[in-house]
C-alpha cells in the first residue's frame, strides 16, 4: 500500500502531491478520513490503551531487584 497526500480541487479531482505508478484509466482506490473524526477516535483508543496501562502497573506495582531475577536475559537493555 502506498500513502499519497492530495490535494481536492473539487468534489470530483484530486491533485496527488508526488507521482504514483498507474497507467492513464486505471483504477486506484481512495480512502477519505475526516480529520475530526480521525483525531476523536485516536484519542479514544489512547484514552484506554493509557488505562489499561495503569491498571496493569498501578502505585502498587512492586519493584523488583535484580537479587530477585532467577534467570537472566544477556538481551535486556542491549
Amino acid at each position: 500500500m502506498i500513502l499519497v497526500q492530495a490535494r481536492v480541487l473539487d468534489s470530483t479531482h484530486l491533485e496527488l502531491a508526488s507521482p504514483i505508478a498507474a497507467c492513464r484509466g486505471g483504477n486506484v482506490f481512495v480512502v477519505v478520513t475526516e480529520s475530526s473524526n480521525a483525531d476523536a477516535e485516536r484519542q479514544q483508543w489512547l484514552d484506554g490503551s493509557s488505562e489499561s496501562l495503569r491498571s496493569a502497573y498501578g502505585d502498587s506495582e512492586p519493584e523488583y531487584t535484580s537479587s530477585m531475577v532467577r534467570e537472566a536475559n544477556p538481551g535486556y537493555g542491549a
